[in-house]
């Protein structure tokens, strides 16, 4: 019973009593909404490679980490040209060559024993509506759950229950969106792990884990304190098939277009620090989770980086779009 109850434990990481590590977790998705919601994709009107790292729980042996690496961009007629962009672009809505975006995803989360590797290909389809923009998205995503033997130490060498499990499974699943964006506003909802598939990692008991499709709100606006400050409150609403929700409550200073720094609260988890910087056509950003439980008295907290490479030709972007 008790090696049962080990092995019950271990998988129960994939289930969505634990949602929050059952999709990748993210504290600065704001630098990068592609992440959340696949119609944002090409919605800014140029290309951006984004790499993010998280490292969660520091100190903890075998913590949650993720890695994760993206593409967007937007189809138009004419080529590319790098040039520099700041931090964040506002202007008059322009006009762009293009309707389709495109969107490449990739990363791996690992917790404990169990990792999990993910890849989406996202369609998206943009409307211009004079003063705003309206944009649906599509992704169809892939992932690979895998079980660690290296890291599983068994009581009785080769024990059947173990061994009778598959130490990796692949599934299929897609996820859609919606967004608006105008001058000073955007709001977006999206839809994760469509077709609810199934983990079948062995016989009965074990084959009933289901990746519970989950829902997404996001909103914010921004106020211009000055032509050098500009304030960007938002929230983050992820809410589960079962009923469980986590809310992120987010507050952002630009000053100079420049440099960035914010504040979340994130609904009985973390209370998370984050700052950036545009350096020419690149970008940095850092972020440091709070823990409000009792794990941070054991914890160096967690860090996450992120890394931002924007390409194109700016001037023919939606300049106001630019959220970062």
């Amino acid at each position: 019973m008790r090696r049962l109850l080990h092995i019950a434990i271990l998988l129960s990481i994939l289930t969505l009593k634990g949602f929050s590590q059952q999709t990748p977790l993210y504290s600065q998705y704001m630098m990068n909404g592609f992440l959340l919601n696949p119609a944002i994709a090409g919605s800014a009107g140029y290309s951006a490679i984004n790499l993010t790292t998280r490292e969660q729980w520091v100190g903890f042996q075998d913590a949650p980490a993720t890695r994760a690496l993206s593409f967007q961009t937007r189809l138009t007629r004419k080529s590319h040209i790098s040039r520099r962009a700041p931090l964040r672009l506002k202007g008059k809505l322009g006009e762009l060559n293009g309707t389709v975006g495109l969107g490449g995803y990739v990363f791996n989360h690992r917790n404990g024993a169990v990792s999990k590797t993910g890849m989406k290909i996202t369609y998206a389809y943009h409307l211009d509506l004079d003063q705003a923009q309206l944009s649906f998205g599509l992704s169809m995503v892939g992932y690979q759950y895998r079980l660690d033997d290296d890291r599983i130490e068994l009581e009785i060498p080769d024990d059947p229950v173990w061994s009778g499990l598959h130490k990796s499974v692949l599934i299929p699943d897609a996820d859609a969106g919606i967004y608006l964006s105008t001058p000073n506003a955007w709001a977006g909802f999206s839809v994760d792990q469509l077709f609810e598939s199934v983990l079948k990692f062995g016989d009965a008991g074990y084959d009933q884990l289901v990746m519970e499709r989950t829902y997404s709100l996001l909103g914010g606006y921004e106020f211009e304190v000055s032509p050098d400050v500009i304030v960007a409150p938002s929230v983050y609403v992820k809410l589960a098939e079962n009923g469980k929700a986590q809310v992120d409550v987010h507050g952002k200073l630009y000053y100079q277009q420049t440099y960035w720094g914010g504040i979340t609260y994130r609904t009985g988890h973390a209370l998370i620090l984050m700052a950036g910087v545009s350096v020419d056509r690149l970008v940095f950003g850092y972020a440091f989770d709070i823990g409000l439980n009792s794990i941070m008295k054991h914890s160096l907290g967690t860090h996450e980086f992120t890394f931002i490479a924007k390409l194109g030709d700016f001037s023919r972007s939606q300049k106001w779009l630019t959220r970062y």
